[in-house]
C-alpha cells in the first residue's frame, strides 16, 4: 500500500519549508504554498540558486500570517500578514512567466534586504493574479503560484532511500523540496504514476522534475557541495537533465493528511 508519509508547504519561494500533518488543496496547490516571493527592483525572482543564504530563513504559519525568522539568529524575525500592507502592484517574473503581484510592505523589504545584503522586495500573489502551467503539459487551464512550474511535486521515500544507499553521506528529503512524500512501493515508482487519487482528489503525473544546484545546498548551513546531484547524474540522467520526482497537476479540492492512501488508477 502507498501512503502519504510527509507533507510540506513552502509559503515563500526558496525559503525554508514547513512540514504539516494536514494540508488544504486549492486550485493553485496547497494553501499558502509559494504565494510569496523575493524579487529584485525589476521584479525578477530570487532563489537559492543565486543566493544560497535564503535556505537559512525559517517560516512558521500563524493565525494572521507568516512569521519568518533567520536561523543563525532567531531573534531576528518579521511578521508577514496574509493581507499585504501595501497595495502597490508590480509585474514579477518567474522563469518564462510574467504575472502581477502585490508588494507586502516597506518593512519586509528592508528586513530581507538587510540580512541578505541585496536590494530585494517581498511580493504576494493575490487571487486575481493568474499564472498558468506550461500549456504543453496542461490538460485544461491549470494554474500555480510562484512554484517553478507546477502545483505539486511528488517523491517516494523509496527513491530517496535508493539514492542515499549510493552515497557516502545521506541527504534529507528537504534537499528536493517535495510537497507530497509517500511510503511503500519501489524506488522511482512515482516516475510511472500518471493518475492516482488521495482522499478523493485526482492527481496526474505530467513531467519528471529536472533537478538543479539547489539540491546541493545544505538547508541547515547553506553550504554547497557536489552531491546529491553528482550521484544522481550517474544513474538518473536523460537528455542532459537529472531527474528526481514527479510534477503533478490535480482536479479537485479538499485536504490531504499523513497516512492517507494513494490509490492508483
Amino acid at each position: 500500500m502507498l501512503t502519504v508519509s510527509e507533507l510540506f508547504i513552502y509559503p515563500v519561494k526558496s525559503l525554508g519549508g514547513i512540514p504539516v500533518d494536514v494540508a488544504k488543496v486549492t486550485e493553485r496547490g496547497f494553501q499558502h504554498d509559494r504565494r510569496w516571493m523575493l524579487v529584485d527592483q525589476q521584479g525578477m525572482f530570487f532563489t537559492q540558486r543565486d543566493i544560497p543564504a535564503m535556505a537559512l530563513f525559517r517560516v512558521q504559519l500563524q493565525e494572521s500570517g507568516l512569521k519568518v525568522f533567520y536561523k543563525p539568529d532567531p531573534s531576528r524575525y518579521i511578521d508577514v500578514p496574509f493581507e499585504p500592507v501595501s497595495a502597490e502592484l508590480m509585474n514579477v517574473v518567474v522563469w518564462d512567466d510574467t504575472c502581477f503581484a502585490l508588494t507586502v510592505s516597506d518593512a519586509a523589504d528592508m528586513w530581507f534586504s538587510s540580512i541578505l545584503g541585496i536590494n530585494c522586495r517581498l511580493v504576494y500573489m493575490p487571487d486575481d493574479s493568474i499564472r498558468k502551467v506550461d500549456p504543453e503539459y496542461a490538460s485544461g487551464n491549470e494554474i500555480t503560484g510562484f512554484s517553478d512550474g507546477y502545483p505539486f511535486l511528488l517523491i517516494g521515500q523509496a527513491s530517496l532511500d535508493d539514492l542515499n544507499s549510493r552515497m557516502v553521506e545521506a541527504v534529507p528529503i528537504n534537499r528536493f523540496r517535495p510537497n507530497i512524500v509517500f511510503s511503500g512501493g519501489a524506488p522511482f515508482q512515482e516516475d510511472e504514476m500518471k493518475e492516482f487519487s488521495i482522499n478523493g482528489i485526482r492527481f496526474y503525473g505530467v513531467k519528471l522534475c529536472a533537478r538543479c544546484v539547489i539540491t546541493t545546498i545544505d538547508q541547515e548551513t547553506a553550504l554547497k557541495g557536489k552531491d546529491p546531484l553528482k550521484t544522481l547524474a550517474s544513474y538518473r540522467s536523460m537528455n542532459k537533465k537529472v531527474l528526481f520526482g514527479q510534477n503533478l497537476l490535480h482536479n479537485g479540492s479538499g485536504e490531504l493528511r499523513i497516512g492517507d492512501e494513494l490509490i492508483l488508477h
